[in-house]
């Protein structure tokens, strides 16, 4: 019998599945990837399994662990796949979804006939029920059965299986959500249902509701989804561990992942933006951008200090978000993003995309619709092949869709291709600005880190147009959210409102609460298999000034929680305060520090991959490298040196023009920039002028 000794991540993206498998006896990573199949992700994934296990020649009973990132519950709700669902909340609320918030997006300067959208559950599948508590949880009046019962057996009789429940102020007291969820087990039990308790046990209502209905709606798809992988890898490999990537940065068992599908929203982001930090920050990064570039979109956020920046305050389409998760901006500039002419006869490159099916017009399938891939491989920035040649392309196919479009414009294919390119490089740099200037950081103070098949394809122009000093491109850059799966640990949030000006807040009740929070996460870390002296606890707190609208987040220490450590959590946020927002109240009497939320995040801690530095190379050079030569259009066609990546060793440099090609992935090398090999394989972009 095989010795179990393989932890495997999987990352299912909207063109391709991403797998990497590390061997903890060696140490050795193996990678790879498979065509993703939107019709069943499931057979992707399995799919991958099979494939790296095959390339290892090993078979599933070698395997430890599986960690996956999905984007099954994002795509229903961007799609709009939602089947009908039903909204239970206290009586004389039924309006909450309706009236929702008054803040428009952008402003009203650019949204004169902005109308809100469509709600997630229409008006005639709301119901209302008595009872009231008030704000401390105290109730006012009693839980109505009478009304709880009539509105369970409307659901049934309406056919509608999923139901969110939303009571007011049920993030003090879950009683009556609990006396709801009781009468719908017994009334409907064929009903699938989410209580705003179990969720997100915060105030605000209108975010609350919709975050439990968010929740309520992808339970199903997400649930099936993950139980028929969970049944298949048993085939394979009965009993292994299998985890699911959260939007918070960690992960959970797939059993728990069917109770909580809403924490799933940003799975392969999140884990993206994990694995860069951590090959950035070993790199000697501790402040970068990353950029993950897939087919269908590009994601970003800001890394500093080797975290990325957390925010309640996420959406996903149309709908507000108040779980934790990775403060990640997407803009629709993937690879296979859709060149098309706008009315007034402009260019336009996305958010529609070509995806895995049909795919762009290079590919076998040969979509009707010019993309940027093609653009890239009627330039010859990219080889007529993907996954080392397992999927040709086709440059004919390519370049008549583009001489097409391109008469359409009055312009020759190349000036037609460059310009998809650069619109969809203005694209990604946008993003980047909005995680760092508008947000008051200086863009030049960051090393962008690229990956993803075709996250480092337009490296360099986004050095340009942004004024970065250098781009990192971690070895193997298609696979890096599947890497960063492996690298993280398992974490579960929990939160509690407790509203109370500073100067009376009852240190005891913080401390009770704190220590029900911390119960409750290492609870769920004991059914995660984690033993009590191994967990972790993470304390922090949501304080605003008196009147403020939105809270800052801020560490609280894991000491003794009395009146003097209350004081420097106080303190703590006045510093935040002014480093966010330039300035901070602590020197006026007049604006009272006010406690909005506590938070807990219990954390079962998972070996992480080693990265191991390699010395530079000692005898030969660079072009060991070279494999041939290809016509590439930069500003003109130019024949340019092809570099296999896998032949480069630390202390290599590449003078471009070059083109450097692995397996998944493609970094094109422009004229005046320079790519050197470091110590851990990881290709460092400069431009000349900056060295």
């Amino acid at each position: 019998m095989t010795s179990r000794r393989v932890r495997i991540g999987i990352d299912t993206g909207g063109t391709f599945t991403d797998v990497v498998a590390v061997d903890e006896e060696s140490g050795a990573t193996t990678t790879t990837k498979t065509p993703s199949t939107p019709g069943n992700p499931a057979d992707g994934f399995l799919a991958g399994v099979q494939k790296v296990l095959d390339l290892m020649g090993l078979t599933g009973e070698a395997i430890t662990a599986v960690s996956h990132g999905t984007t099954v519950a994002t795509n229903q709700l961007l799609e709009g796949k939602l089947d009908r669902i039903g909204f239970i909340t206290t009586e004389g609320y039924a309006s909450v979804l309706e009236i929702a918030r008054q803040s428009v997006p952008d402003g009203y300067g650019n949204s004169y006939f902005w109308v809100k959208p469509p709600r997630i559950v229409p008006a005639d599948l709301v119901k209302t029920v008595g009872g009231r508590l008030d704000h401390t949880g105290a109730e006012v009046r009693p839980f109505d059965r009478d009304q709880a019962v009539a509105a369970a057996r409307f659901f049934k009789d309406a056919g509608i299986t999923t139901v969110g429940v939303c009571f007011l102020h049920a993030y003090s007291n879950d009683a009556h959500e609990q006396a709801m969820l009781e009468v719908l087990h017994v009334e409907h039990p064929d009903c699938v249902v989410s209580i705003s308790s179990g969720v997100l046990r915060e105030y605000r209502e209108y975010e609350r509701s919709v975050t439990t209905l968010v929740d309520a709606a992808v339970k199903p798809k997400v649930g099936a989804y993950v139980t028929n992988i969970r049944a298949r890898l048993d085939e394979l490999a009965p009993a292994v561990p299998f985890y699911v990537m959260k939007s918070n940065g960690g992960v959970l068992s797939a059993e728990e992942v069917v109770h909580q599908p809403i924490t799933t929203m940003l799975s392969g982001p999140a884990a993206g933006a994990l694995g860069a930090a951590l090959i950035a920050g070993t790199a000697g990064f501790d402040r970068i951008l990353t950029c993950d570039g897939g087919g269908t979109s590009t994601d970003v956020t800001v890394v500093i200090g080797g975290e990325p920046a957390l925010t309640t305050e996420g959406t996903v389409g149309d709908y507000p978000s108040k779980i934790p998760m990775i403060d990640v901006v997407t803009v629709g500039a993937g690879g296979g993003s859709i060149a098309w002419i706008a009315p007034e006869g402009t260019l336009k490159v996305g958010p529609k995309s070509a995806g895995a099916d049909p795919g762009p017009m290079c590919y076998p399938s040969r979509g009707p619709e010019p993309t940027v891939t093609d653009a890239h491989v009627v330039l010859g920035r990219i080889p007529p092949h993907l996954l080392g040649g397992e999927i040709p392309l086709s440059v004919e196919a390519a370049t008549g869709g583009l001489e097409t479009l391109g008469g359409k414009l009055g312009l020759a294919m190349e000036k037609t291709a460059t310009g998809i390119l650069e619109i969809s490089a203005w694209n990604q740099a946008n993003a980047l600005r909005q995680v760092t200037v508008a947000r008051g950081l200086d863009v030049r103070d960051f090393t962008l880190t690229t990956f993803g098949g075709s996250g480092s394809l337009l490296a360099c122009r986004l050095m340009d147009i942004l004024g970065l000093p250098r781009t990192l491109v971690p070895p193997n850059p298609g696979n890096v959210s599947a890497f960063g799966l492996l690298t993280v640990d398992v974490r579960n949030d929990y939160v509690q409102t407790m509203i109370a000006k500073h100067t009376a807040l009852d240190a005891d009740a913080v401390a009770a609460a704190y220590a029900e929070l911390e119960a409750r996460a290492a609870t769920a870390l004991d059914g995660e298999g984690f033993a009590r002296t191994d967990q972790r606890m993470q304390r922090t707190a949501d304080l605003r000034y008196v009147g403020q609208a939105f809270e800052v987040r801020v560490p609280v220490g894991d000491g003794e929680l009395d009146d003097a450590a209350l004081a420097a959590v106080a303190e703590a946020f006045h510093a935040a305060h002014h480093q966010l927002y330039g300035y901070d109240f602590r020197a006026d009497p007049r604006q009272a520090v006010e406690w909005v939320n506590l938070r807990v995040s219990g954390i079962g801690p998972i070996r992480r991959p080693d990265l191991v530095a390699r010395p530079d190379r000692t005898e030969g050079s660079a072009q060991d490298a070279v494999t041939g030569t290809r016509q590439v259009f930069f500003d003109e066609w130019t024949e340019t040196p092809l570099y296999a990546r896998t032949q480069l060793q630390p202390g290599d440099v590449v003078v471009g023009p070059a083109i450097v090609e692995e397996f998944g992935s493609t970094v094109p090398v422009h004229p005046g920039f320079t790519a050197t090999v470091d110590s851990y394989a990881n290709l460092l972009l400069t431009k000349e002028t900056s060295l």
